[in-house]
């Protein structure tokens, strides 16, 4: 059975998740952990197809429920 929510996420994606929760930009992201901001859009839009949500409202949301 695959992992679903929160548990389907990669570590780097779960930490992409915890900093996009504070609303920092994909620039800020990427600055922040050092990596591309291309990247950074890349682990986004995986991060939203993963929790089966549309925003990045959404996905903050969904990690606050589940506790990350």
């Amino acid at each position: 059975m695959p992992h679903t929510g929160l548990a389907a996420l990669t570590d780097r994606e779960r930490e992409v998740l915890t900093v996009l929760q504070s609303g920092r930009t994909n620039r800020q992201i990427a600055r922040q952990l050092y990596i591309s901001e291309k990247t950074v859009s890349v682990h986004v839009s995986n991060i939203l197809a993963k929790l089966g949500v549309r925003s990045r409202t959404e996905a903050a949301a969904v990690a606050g429920r589940e506790g990350g």
